[in-house]
């Protein structure tokens, strides 16, 4: 298990045995479309040359990623000079993300105004620092963003949690996944815009959207409407598609055309000892052949270790299902 640079609200490590196991064997390309940790980018066993997407409609979690992608050196380095000793600068920094912030629309029309405003050898120099003040920005922002998340309670970066944290730990880490995205695609985009984009037949789309009716959990307002625009778009997709959500009714009702898996997993936002979260994992295709042809490929170790993760049963199958092999 590769680990990613963040905890965060609904990540996946727990469930990777289950999503590695019901999906396809096949395919070119994976689409994390709420990308979140970046989880299930990292872990997931893909083919061979298989393009990775990554997204997350979270402007400062994206950032950040893009920074320990293609700026390591300098996150690492903003974040050896961040202090965060106390509730006070949990606050301060938290006020900085908060902000409005000079965007990339915005650099986008400052640089064509220089254009318009000076003659090329000053708007050259100027267009440079311009872009060197707007990458400074970033990686002192994501600097925040990941302070913010490491020092709060439960990752949501929102309440100080108080705990230690080593500076040298995150550098490790930094490092480690840098290493590991180096040839993923980094997007901030809507869901549906994203789906449309690289959606294919031999594609495998990834969905963990903000679970139903616990949307407070989430930094992205996701409503109930956009629960069924998910399903919608989905229904449609020419590739492979994999969901995850909490055992909700209504989500039980919305994906009758799915085939629905259910698993429980430790609760790790409970504070009571033994307690478990209900999952459902669905599919727009019949995953089973796949199960059997990679149980005959598993060796004992990789068996013993599905065997102690947990267990999943397949409580709904559609009448007609929406891909075939």
């Amino acid at each position: 298990m590769i680990k990613s640079i963040i905890s965060w609200v609904g990540g996946k490590a727990k469930l990777m045995w289950l999503i590695n196991l019901l999906a396809p064997p096949r395919y070119e390309r994976s689409v994390d479309v709420f990308g979140g940790s970046g989880t299930v980018t990292l872990n997931l066993d893909c083919p061979p040359s298989t393009l990775k997407v990554y997204n997350d409609f979270n402007a400062n979690l994206v950032n950040l990623m893009r920074c320990a992608r293609d700026k390591p050196l300098a996150l690492m380095r903003e974040i050896g000079f961040l202090t965060l000793n106390s509730r006070d600068d949990f606050e301060v920094f938290k006020k900085f993300i908060e902000k409005e912030e000079f965007n990339e629309e915005d650099l986008k029309q400052e640089l064509h105004l220089t254009e318009i405003m000076f003659s090329p050898p000053k708007a050259d120099e100027l267009k440079k620092l311009l872009l060197k003040s707007a990458e400074e920005k970033d990686v002192k922002r994501a600097a925040i963003y990941y302070k913010l998340l490491r020092y709060s309670f439960n990752a949501n970066g929102e309440t100080y949690g108080g705990k230690k944290c080593d500076v040298r730990r995150f550098f490790v880490d930094i490092w480690r996944f840098n290493r590991a995205f180096a040839e993923v695609t980094i997007e901030n985009k809507d869901f549906e815009n994203l789906i449309k984009q690289y959606d294919r037949p031999k594609a495998f789309i990834y969905c963990d959207p903000p679970y139903y009716d616990a949307e407070g959990f989430y930094a992205v307002i996701f409503p109930k409407e956009d629960h069924i625009r998910l399903h919608d778009t989905l229904a449609k997709a020419e590739g492979f598609v994999m969901v995850s959500y909490n055992n909700a009714p209504e989500i039980v009702e919305l994906y009758q055309d799915f085939y629905i898996f259910y698993t429980t997993r430790a609760n790790s936002m409970s504070h009571k000892e033994g307690e478990v979260y209900e999952e459902l994992i669905m599919t727009n295709y019949d995953p089973r052949p796949y199960i059997t042809q990679k149980n005959h490929q598993m060796n004992l170790f990789s068996f013993l270790s599905v065997l102690t993760e947990g267990d999943y049963t397949l409580i709904h199958e559609p009448k007609a299902p929406l891909k075939h092999p």
